[in-house]
Order: structure tokens, then C-alpha cells, then sequence
């Protein structure tokens, strides 16, 4: 199966240029944790709820622009990457959602957990990739326990 099949493809972006609180509340509208940096539909990186925790709101910097915040280090995959292999991606970087490029650079749709856990033969998979972007590292502190 193909990642194109199973994809998202109303996939809300935001610009470099925008605020925080544009993303954040892009965020809160579209009930998602993340969303894709672009430029001139290419993406160029992603911000995510815990970006603009840790980079802006902890720093009392609420006026930041998104690039200013975002992970510029973005992994892709086109719409014709199996799907299998789109799982294994996310579970390598340790990510919930991947962008979906096309053959130009240009965002065409996003994969979640949650669509790879939509096709029956990927819900092990899918608990699998899941399992391991949430395994914690040994550089992560016990915060809570």
C-alpha cells in the first residue's frame, strides 16, 4: 500500500513569517500538535506544540516568529513511498506525523500515526512505530514519576 492511499491530504501550513500564536492556533482549529513550515508550498520545516513551549512560552518570548521556533531538520516522504517504509521512518526520527511531498518539493499531504492505524494491516505496525517514537532516550529526564 501506498502512502497516497492512506494519507491526509487538507493539510493546513503556516509561513516562516508567521506568529506563535498563528501556528498555535492552527493547532487548536485543525486539533493537531504540529504543523508544516512552508514556503512557496515547499516545505521547509515544522513547529510543533512543544516548540513553541519550550522555544517561546518557558522563555517569556510570547511575540516570536515561527521560524524562530521550528524544527528546520524535516523528514519527508512522496506520495508513492510504501507505506511500511513511511512507518519505519517515523518510528527511526521518532515522529507522529510526516509531511507527503510531490515531485516538485511541494506539500501534497500529511501521514499521521493515526491514518496508519486506519488500515487493518497496519495497526501492528502502526503500534509499533508508535511504541518506539515514544520510547524514551537516555538523554531524557524522569520529569514525572
Amino acid at each position: 500500500m501506498k502512502v497516497e492511499q492512506i494519507m491526509t491530504t487538507n493539510v493546513h501550513c503556516c509561513c516562516t513569517t508567521d506568529t506563535i500564536q498563528k501556528a498555535a492556533q492552527a493547532m487548536k482549529n485543525h486539533n493537531c500538535g504540529s504543523v508544516p513550515v512552508c514556503d512557496n508550498k515547499k516545505v521547509v520545516g515544522v513547529i510543533t506544540d512543544r516548540d513553541i513551549v519550550l522555544k517561546a512560552v518557558t522563555q517569556g518570548k510570547a511575540d516570536l516568529k515561527v521560524e524562530q521556533c521550528m524544527s528546520n531538520k524535516t523528514v519527508t516522504a512522496t506520495p508513492d513511498t510504501d507505506a511500511h517504509e513511511a512507518a519505519d521512518l517515523m518510528a527511526q526520527h521518532q515522529i507522529r506525523r510526516l509531511p507527503i511531498v510531490n515531485a516538485s518539493g511541494e506539500l501534497c499531504g500529511i501521514l499521521s500515526i493515526g491514518d496508519l492505524a486506519t488500515v487493518d494491516i497496519h495497526i501492528n505496525e502502526a503500534g509499533s512505530a508508535l511504541s518506539k517514537i515514544s520510547a524514551r532516550t537516555d538523554t531524557q529526564s524522569n520529569v514525572l514519576q
